[in-house]
């Protein structure tokens, strides 16, 4: 099978797997994390099949829709690659990456930090989708799915979140900027990355300056 043929079949199995998820987490957000994901890639030194199925599988099955069981995700995507005869390193180097692409990842100080050029690519890619005009649908639409308010001013964000907090939060949508959205633009890796960061960070900014501003009778 071509490297085509298996990027083929892995975005119908994608396709299929999440036909009924949260719109956040569905098909189209695999896809737009795709597209960045070969953007970025034109850029750098990678593996074009490894970052191509890392961004297809990096939410096949998102933990927060699991009861937080983190293992679930890399073990489906292992077994499907596994049946498409893919390169043990290759299903290795995926699965690492499904493991290691999450934000709150990054909040575990003790943990084992696994890198590469391609988790930094997909990483970035994904992270890219929780930013701008889309960050911030995605972001209400998930609050609305877990029935959280808009905003309640006398909750401030928690900035010193652990990982552990950061699952279990339950706080209004506004605060997930401060908690998430707003510090991503920090944490890129590519030249790519970063500069596209740049122009959402600040529209992410805007928003939430009319968003008080309504919020407040001022405008």
């Amino acid at each position: 099978m071509t490297d085509s043929e298996i990027v083929e079949q892995t975005i119908a199995f994608v396709k299929e797997t999440l036909s009924g998820a949260e719109g956040g987490h569905d098909w189209f957000h695999i896809q737009r994390v795709f597209k960045n994901t070969l953007l970025i890639a034109k850029d750098e030194k990678v593996d074009i099949l490894v970052v191509s199925l890392g961004a297809l599988l990096h939410d096949i099955a998102d933990a927060k829709f699991y009861d937080g069981d983190e293992t679930v995700g890399p073990k489906m995507a292992k077994e499907f690659l596994n049946d498409l005869n893919v390169h043990h390193s290759t299903i290795d180097h995926v699965v690492k990456i499904i493991e290691s692409i999450s934000f709150k990842n990054s909040l575990d100080t003790k943990a084992k930090k696994f890198r590469s050029k391609e988790l930094e690519v997909v990483q970035d890619a994904d992270r890219l989708d929780a930013m701008g005009a889309i960050g911030i649908a995605r972001a209400f639409n998930y609050g609305g799915f877990k029935n959280r308010a808009l905003y309640h001013p006398e909750i401030p964000p928690n900035l010193k979140m652990s990982k552990e907090t950061y699952k279990k939060s339950n706080s209004p949508t506004i605060n997930h900027f401060y908690e998430k959205l707003l510090l991503l633009k920090d944490k890129m890796n590519t030249a790519t990355g970063k500069k596209i960061a740049e122009q959402r960070h600040q529209f992410m900014l805007d928003y939430l300056e009319q968003f008080y501003g309504e919020w407040n009778g001022n405008l």
